[in-house]
C-alpha cells in the first residue's frame, strides 16, 4: 500500500523527481524500480542552519497500486434560475465564495460590484499610476475579486478553525491555480494569474443561473419590520431578495458610514498601521540565505518579524519576495500603499508591511464619531500623506536609517513605486506614539535579521489597509446581524476575515447559514 515519508533535501534536489525516487528507494531499502512514482503532499524550506533544505512531506506508490490524480476537479453544480434569491454585495473572495457556495446549495445569488470586471480595472490601476487620478469605484481596493486580485493572491492562513482551508485551495485549483497550491507551506498565486482565475469563477456563476453586476453600488439596505429585504442602488433601482449578504470588504467607507446613517449597529475595531519597507531582494536573500548569492533552486526569500515596543506589537505584514510597492488610495485626496508580486517573484525588491498594533484609546480624538472613529483615524493619516506628497499620489517617503535616526532623506532611490515618491520626515505623518514603536521595532528587528536595518530600505507611508477599522455584530450561531434579520454581515470589511482564504471560508459559512434560514422559512 502507498506510503508516506518526510525527506529533508538540498533546493536542486527538491523539484527533481529522479533525484527523489533515488532518496525514496535507499530510505525505503527498496529499488527505485519497484516504485510506479510519487506525489510530494506538503514542501517548505527549513533556512534556520547554514545548508538550507527543504522538507517534503512525500506519498510513494508501488508497483501495481493505482496513482490518484490530486487535480481537483470543478463542481457539478446545480442551475438555479428561479430559485430563491439572495443579495451578494461586493465580488472580493467572500463574496464570490459565498456566490458559488449559494449555487451549490440551490439558491441564485446575484452579485453587485461597484467597480468594474477584472479586465476593465487594469485601466483604472494605470490612472493611479500615470495620471495620479483615483476611481473611487475601481482602484486596487475595489472591482472583481477584491483587494487580492491586483495585491498578491496569498494564501497563507492561520484561520484552521474557521473553515475548511483544504475545499478553499481545491476550488481555486479547479478553477485554474497552480496546483502547487495545495504543496507549498506559503501558497501564492501571484497578481498576474489571479484575474483568469476571478473570470472563471464569474462566469460559471453566470452559466449555472446566477447574476453578477458590475459598476453597481448599494445606496441603502431596505429593511422592513426588522429584517433586510434588499438593497437600493446608484441607480435608484431596488433589488429584492430572501437576505442580504454584505462583502464589500475593508476599505469600503461609504458602505460604514451608510450603515451608520440608518442605524445598524456596528463598532470600532483595532486594527494596525505604518509603513510599507523596501529592501533589495538581494540583501533579504543574503540575511535569510546566509549566503552572498541566492542559488537557482532557492526562491526568493521571505521574512515575518513580530517584536513588542511599549506594549504593543510591532510586526511584518503582507510580505512579497521580488515584489512592488503599488498605490492604493480609494478616494482622491489621500496616500495608501500596499505591495504584492507576479507568480515567479522575479522582481528586484522585497517589499513588506512593517505596521503597529492600535488600541481603541488611540482613536479617542475622533471619538464623536462613534463606532466610526478608526475609520477617522486611518483617513486623517492618509490625508497628511497625501498633503506631504504634494497633493499627488506621489508617496512620502524616508530611509530607513534617517527615520530611525530623525533625519530627512537628502536623497531617494528609486523604488519599485511607480508614481514616485517625495522625500518627508515620516514623523510628520503618524502619531508620536507610532513613531515610536516603528523607531524601536526597526532596531529590535535588526537584531534577528542582521542588516535589515539599512540605507537601502526606503519606507513607504502610509500602509493603513490592514485589516477593517469596523466590527459589524453578528449571532454567533446564524451569522446574522445581531439586530437585524436577513442581514449577513461577511468577510473582511465586517471585521471577520483577514486574507483570501479567510474570507472566502466565511462567505461559505455565511452562505450555509442563509440557506438554512430559507428552509427553515420554508418549513414554518
Amino acid at each position: 500500500m502507498p506510503q508516506e515519508l518526510v525527506l529533508r533535501v538540498r533546493p536542486e534536489e527538491a523539484f527533481d523527481e529522479a533525484a527523489l525516487l533515488r532518496l525514496l528507494a535507499q530510505k525505503l531499502g527498496r529499488s527505485p524500480r519497484s516504485m510506479a512514482g510519487m506525489h510530494v503532499r506538503k514542501r517548505s524550506i527549513d533556512a534556520r542552519q547554514r545548508q538550507v533544505v527543504y522538507n517534503l512531506s512525500i506519498v510513494v506508490y508501488g508497483q501495481g497500486e493505482a496513482i490518484p490524480s490530486l487535480i481537483p476537479q470543478r463542481p457539478d453544480y446545480p442551475h438555479v434560475q428561479g430559485a430563491p434569491e439572495v443579495l451578494v454585495v461586493g465580488a472580493g473572495p467572500a463574496g464570490l465564495f459565498a456566490a458559488l457556495e449559494l449555487i451549490s446549495l440551490g439558491l441564485k445569488p446575484i452579485v453587485i460590484e461597484r467597480g468594474k470586471d477584472v479586465q476593465g480595472r487594469r485601466r483604472d490601476l494605470k490612472a493611479i499610476t500615470i495620471h495620479h487620478r483615483v476611481n473611487p469605484d475601481s482602484n486596487y481596493c475595489f472591482g472583481e475579486g477584491g483587494a487580492g486580485t491586483y495585491s498578491d493572491g496569498k494564501l497563507y492562513t492561520r484561520s484552521k478553525k474557521r473553515g475548511d482551508v483544504q475545499r478553499v485551495m481545491d476550488l481555486l485549483v479547479a478553477f485554474g491555480a497552480s496546483p502547487d497550491i495545495l504543496v507549498d507551506a506559503h501558497p501564492h498565486i501571484g497578481t498576474n494569474k489571479l484575474p483568469k482565475i476571478i473570470e472563471q469563477m464569474r462566469e460559471t456563476i453566470r452559466q449555472q443561473g446566477g447574476e453578477v453586476r458590475f459598476e453597481t453600488r448599494m445606496t441603502e439596505v431596505l429593511v422592513e419590520a426588522g429584517r433586510a429585504v434588499g438593497i437600493r442602488c446608484q441607480t435608484g433601482e431596488v433589488l429584492r431578495a430572501e437576505a442580504v449578504l454584505l462583502a464589500t470588504g475593508h476599505s469600503a467607507r461609504d458602505v460604514f458610514r451608510l450603515l451608520h446613517q440608518q442605524g445598524i449597529l456596528m463598532e470600532a475595531k483595532p486594527f494596525a498601521l505604518g509603513v510599507r519597507v523596501e529592501h533589495p531582494q538581494s540583501t533579504i536573500d543574503r540575511i535569510q540565505y546566509r549566503c552572498e548569492t541566492r542559488g537557482e533552486f532557492l526562491p526568493p526569500a521571505p521574512y515575518s518579524l513580530v517584536k513588542q515596543v511599549d506594549g504593543r506589537g510591532v510586526y511584518s505584514f503582507c510580505m512579497c519576495p521580488g515584489g512592488v510597492v503599488a498605490p492604493c488610495a480609494t478616494e482622491q485626496e489621500e496616500v495608501v500603499t500596499n505591495g504584492w508580486s507576479p507568480s515567479k517573484r522575479d522582481q528586484a525588491t522585497a517589499n513588506s508591511g512593517i505596521v503597529v498594533e492600535l488600541r481603541l484609546e488611540d482613536f479617542a480624538p475622533y471619538a464623536k464619531h462613534g463606532p466610526l472613529a478608526g475609520v477617522e483615524f486611518q483617513a486623517a493619516i492618509e490625508r497628511k500623506a497625501w498633503e506631504l506628497a504634494g497633493k499627488t499620489q506621489k508617496v512620502p517617503m524616508q530611509r530607513m536609517t534617517d527615520f530611525v535616526q530623525g533625519k530627512v532623506s537628502t536623497d531617494l532611490p528609486k523604488t519599485s513605486y511607480l508614481p514616485g515618491g517625495t522625500s518627508v520626515d515620516l514623523a510628520e505623518v503618524f502619531p508620536e506614539f507610532l513613531v515610536r514603536c516603528l523607531r524601536e521595532g526597526f532596531k529590535a528587528f535588526n537584531q534577528s535579521m542582521p542588516g535589515y536595518l539599512s540605507a537601502d530600505a526606503i519606507l513607504h507611508a502610509p500602509e493603513s489597509r490592514t485589516s477593517s477599522p469596523v466590527r459589524i455584530p453578528r449571532d454567533a450561531e446564524t451569522l446574522e446581524h445581531v439586530e437585524l434579520q436577513g442581514f449577513y454581515p461577511c468577510g473582511e470589511g465586517a471585521g471577520y476575515a483577514g486574507g483570501i482564504v479567510s474570507a472566502a471560508m466565511d462567505g461559505q459559512k455565511c452562505a450555509q447559514k442563509i440557506a438554512e434560514s430559507i428552509r427553515a422559512r420554508e418549513l414554518a
